[in-house]
């Protein structure tokens, strides 16, 4: 059986400096993947590469925007020099926002698209030409809950997420014969700076917890392990699926 381990192998991880995306990295790094932790802030990029480079991996110091074509083409160029190639493309950066869909803006909807959607898809389009050529590669896109089900008054950030879970198996259909799977992780309700205060000490945090077999919100860090078997030899097979990490909240009816 191939081992659930990245010897080897370099990931660029985009949103990777905080909540999620930086936790995933940092699991990259602790499976012997040399990683590229990017996102809009260099400070955070900084922090991340220090972080990464105290587990003995090497690291790169760029930042990037995904509503910016060029940036994430130098990201590609950067990585590619300073690792020789790029095996994992994680797709972590988000925005949401809530608000009552008949008064939600035409200007916000559009920001969440852009960042949440569009942002992946030219993340997608520009690391998997690289793959292509290649012929290996995978990539982790980040979907939701609201992949599958709808959350109250955040209809922008459900439809982009949905829309995730359609790109993903599409790209995975499109490049499997080329050798690059494309997956999805679906996290539960993982408490980070994007969601605070949508969750805590909130009637909408309290039917998240109602909703949870497991009776309490996610950890960062238990989005890793999902991300490094994607991203291994051990997932070799597993090509176009989104793997729900949310403590049962899916599978749950009546818990009462």
């Amino acid at each position: 059986m191939a081992a659930i381990d990245l010897a080897g192998k370099s990931a660029v991880v985009i949103g990777g400096t905080s909540g999620i995306g930086r936790a995933i990295a940092i699991g990259f790094a602790e499976a012997g993947a040399d990683v590229a932790a990017t996102s809009r802030r260099g400070e955070e990029v900084e922090s991340a590469a220090r972080e990464i480079e105290k587990l003995g991996r090497r690291a790169l110091r760029l930042t990037s925007d995904v509503t910016d074509r060029s940036s994430l083409e130098m990201l590609l160029d950067a990585s590619v020099q300073a690792f020789g190639k790029v095996d994992i493309l994680v797709n972590s950066a988000g925005r949401t926002k809530r608000g009552p869909t008949l008064d939600f803006s035409e200007a916000d909807w559009n920001s969440i698209m852009e960042t949440n959607l569009t942002g992946a898809l030219r993340s997608c389009q520009i690391f998997g030409r690289h793959m292509i050529q290649r012929g290996a590669g995978s990539i982790i896109n980040i979907a939701s809950l609201a992949t599958y089900v709808s959350l109250f008054e955040v209809t922008a950030y459900c439809a982009s997420k949905a829309a995730i879970g359609a790109l993903t198996k599409s790209l995975a259909i499109e490049w499997g014969k080329d050798g690059v799977r494309v997956n999805a992780i679906a996290p539960g309700v993982i408490r980070t700076a994007l969601n605070e205060k949508l969750i805590d000490g909130t009637p909408r945090g309290q039917e998240f917890l109602l909703r949870t077999p497991l009776k309490r919100f996610g950890k960062v860090e238990e989005l890793a392990g999902a991300a490094v078997f994607l991203a291994s030899d051990a997932s070799s097979y597993v090509n176009g699926e989104i793997l729900c990490v949310d403590g049962g909240l899916l599978a749950s009816g009546v818990n009462q």
